[in-house]
């Protein structure tokens, strides 16, 4: 028996294989049965003729269910009517089990109901299609930054002190060692790897305390965070364009019918790969008021800021030079306007918001301590931070991107808890 994959019929037209997986959809037509058919790869109708299969066999076939497992052995030829698709004329059908009945039917459930059978949720046609977006986004991220010599540099999840303050935490007791914290950012470790490396990133889990119920927020999430010796601000910005230019290209090409399913917007996609245009925050912030917006030059941007911003735009916008009253400790200062910071933040059109945070950090030891003890940090807990200004300092800068955040443009989707398996929120940590 030769066992092949959905994604592969195509190779297999004509001879008899095998498929194993589940049962997504099941009707009949008189001596016909019509089973829509996915194994994780994709889905195939399968087609089962009465006196193909024998009487006992239909009549035992007619009894799936919905998410009944099965390994159906058949012919696999182009479909009549859909270019490109494919059929399979089935010849027999052994069940592993019959599903008991589905949860999650056709019908309309709310958000609640869905998230508590999340372990079921995914599933469904577009929770595959999202889920698969996100695998490709994943490895489409490394595959830049292996190319353009950055090396994965694994930064620790238990931190003894924070990144950016204490505030927005998960602490807890570790063992006689006092307070330890779950990473919030690997940022501060990973700029002792570009001394070794030159160019690191990592990849992996972080935690935000914060209470914040928008579609934007998590409070587990997955970061990319990247650093790179002798690279300054402008550089900095021009890898993570070509980072973010290369996941579009990767979407587009691998996930074509993940986005049909999505009915995401392709276009609009294309449309973002071309260069990122720029505005400093001061220029920003005029914008916004020549608009009738009330912001100030020392604000942050908000949710509603950032659409505003990319309204019209096609293609995603750096907001650079940003006031240092707003920004964290380490980014370099503006030498042309020392109250400025050289950092920047990657807004996406179409209203996703910010994707990238990024900035050229502070490689002076004098310049860097001052402002620790400014904002009373303590010092000897960061002097290990403190000791890559002492031994061989060089420019450098880092960025990072959430990878849900990236996710929810990609697909085109509203929430960013679809884009995670299994979300967690400041009222949902089940399942």
């Amino acid at each position: 028996m030769q066992y092949i994959f959905v994604k592969d019929l195509a190779k297999h037209l004509g001879e008899e294989i095998s498929l194993r997986g589940w049962v997504r959809n099941i009707r009949s037509s008189g001596k016909l049965l019509f089973i829509i058919f996915r194994d994780g790869t994709g889905e195939v109708q399968s087609v089962a003729f009465k006196p193909d299969l024998g009487e006992e066999a239909f009549e035992q076939a007619k009894r799936l269910t919905i998410e009944s497992s099965l390994i159906i052995t058949g012919v696999p030829k182009k479909h009549e009517k859909i270019e490109g698709q494919y059929e399979l004329s089935v010849k027999e059908i052994k069940v592993v089990q019959y599903a008991e009945e589905y949860p999650i039917s056709k019908k309309e459930h709310g958000p609640d109901f869905l998230l508590s059978n999340r372990h079921l949720w995914i599933r469904a046609p577009k929770q595959w299609a999202i889920l698969r977006i996100r695998h490709t986004v994943y490895y489409a991220i490394c595959e830049y930054l292996n190319d353009n010599a950055f090396y994965r540099f694994d930064s620790p999840i238990l931190t003894p002190n924070a990144c950016e303050g204490t505030t927005t935490l998960f602490e807890l007791d570790y063992f006689d060692e006092g307070k330890a914290y779950l990473s919030q950012s690997g940022q501060l470790y990973l700029e002792t790897g570009i001394m070794s490396l030159g160019r690191v990133y990592d990849f992996g889990p972080v935690f935000r305390a914060e209470r914040s119920k928008t579609r934007k927020h998590l409070t587990e999430f997955w970061m990319m965070d990247a650093e790179a010796a002798f690279v300054q601000h402008d550089e900095n910005m021009q890898i993570q364009e070509g980072l973010i230019r290369h996941v579009i290209r990767s979407v587009l090409r691998k996930c074509d019918n993940e986005l049909d399913i999505l009915e995401r917007d392709k276009e609009a996609l294309r449309k973002a790969d071309a260069p990122f245009r720029r505005m400093t925050h001061y220029e920003a912030i005029e914008y916004l008021r020549s608009k009738g917006s009330e912001i100030s030059h020392e604000s942050d941007l908000g949710a509603a800021d950032e659409v505003a911003l990319t309204e019209g735009s096609e293609t995603p916008i750096f907001i650079e030079k940003w006031p240092k009253s707003i920004k964290a400790f380490y980014m370099k200062r503006d030498p042309e306007n020392p109250d400025l910071v050289l950092g920047s933040d990657l807004i996406a059109p179409e209203g996703f918001g910010e994707i990238i945070g990024g900035s050229e950090r502070e490689d002076d030891y004098e310049l860097l301590l001052s402002r620790m003890q400014a904002e009373k940090m303590p010092i000897e807990d960061y002097q290990w931070f403190l000791d890559l200004r002492k031994y061989g300092t060089v420019p450098h800068s880092g960025f990072g991107i959430g990878l849900e955040r990236l996710v929810t443009w990609m697909s085109g989707i509203h929430h960013i808890r679809e884009t995670i398996p299994f979300p967690r929120m400041i009222y949902r940590i089940y399942p």
